[in-house]
């Protein structure tokens, strides 16, 4: 029995059909993936207009000085309604939150994935998405009877040392309780596990080949990650990020039990008093029954309707230009 060639063997295969039109389960899943991504985009879309048409009767009374007054009265008595002391408030308790939780985050994706014994990697791993489960509530009422008396001391000491920074003026004997930065904190801290779950996905992405050359040639551990793991992760810290900082934005029932709510836009964030948009809607809820009360918390929620957009569009962007993998170099 003679042997048969390779040449031959393929030759007696059966010829498979190359099909040009899509299968019925290609078409199938195609709409479907089609079918949701309009419905993201047409749910976006209603509560957005939702959102306006309800806001319409306060934006109509107050006009364009709604998003430049400090004050907050609808009661329909001129125009003493306004979210710049709030949307102020917002981003700041936002940018003190995501300085303090990102490198945290950071941090702690690079250990849990570069670092960490093999054993204890699924513990801290599941502890950390465990941290992501609590409540905004739970996190609030820690905070305020845990954490604030634990960082009294510490503003003190910012304000007695480093009071020449604009930032961390404020008098010297306080008071310090339910300050911005207590909250900026507070809300750090939950924002960690988020940012460290985005981080630690895509680090444990990064090309295992890549990794192992830059070892072969004499890279340090840390160069390695420098060289290959963070250039890979580009966009997952990006995303992190600024998922991070969309969920500070919209805090609102943790940030209120801190908050001593005033209308102001002070850059002291050691002193004592501050808002958000959130804190506004959880604590004023009650002037829904003033004339103007519910279409101006309708407002204020449109406002934070529209910065969070904003800080999630210019998130895909950066996104998309620093996507994982571009730039790994050994």
């Amino acid at each position: 029995m003679g042997t048969i060639t390779a040449a031959e063997a393929v030759a007696a295969e059966p010829r498979r059909e190359v099909r040009t039109t899509r299968t019925r389960g290609d078409r199938a899943y195609r709409l479907l993936t089609t079918g949701g991504g309009l419905l993201t985009l047409v749910i976006l879309v209603l509560i957005g207009l939702f959102l306006l048409l309800r806001a319409l009767p306060a934006l109509r009374v107050n006009g364009l000085s709604f998003f430049t007054t400090k004050y907050w009265n609808p009661d329909g008595t001129g125009h003493h309604s306004g979210v710049l002391a709030v949307a102020y408030g917002t981003v700041e308790i936002a940018v003190i939150a995501l300085i303090l939780a990102v490198p945290v985050s950071l941090l702690s994706a690079l250990y849990l994935t570069q670092y960490a014994p093999e054993r204890a990697r699924g513990l801290l791993t599941t502890v950390v998405d465990l941290l992501a489960a609590i409540p905004s509530l739970i996190y609030g009422i820690w905070a305020f009877f845990v954490l604030q008396p634990h960082l009294l001391g510490l503003s003190a000491w910012l304000a007695a040392h480093l009071g020449f920074i604009p930032i961390f003026s404020a008098p010297s004997i306080g008071p310090f309780a339910s300050s911005p930065f207590i909250v900026g904190v507070m809300v750090a801290l939950m924002l960690l596990p988020t940012a460290t779950s985005v981080m630690r996905e895509v680090f444990a992405q990064a090309p295992v080949g890549e990794k192992e050359a830059a070892l072969a040639l004499g890279a340090s551990r840390w160069r390695m990650i420098r060289t290959v793991v963070l250039p890979f992760g580009k966009a997952g810290i990006v995303g992190g990020s600024m998922l991070a900082m969309g969920r500070a934005m919209g805090e609102s029932i943790s940030v209120a039990i801190i908050i001593n709510a005033v209308f102001t836009t002070s850059p002291h964030i050691l002193q004592s008093g501050g808002n958000s948009i959130g804190a506004l809607i959880a604590d004023r809820f009650s002037d829904a029954t003033a004339q103007y009360g519910l279409p101006a918390l309708m407002a204020a929620g449109l406002v934070l309707f529209g910065m969070t957009l904003l800080v999630n569009t210019a998130a895909s962007l950066i996104v998309r230009s620093a996507r994982s993998g571009k730039g790994v170099e050994i």
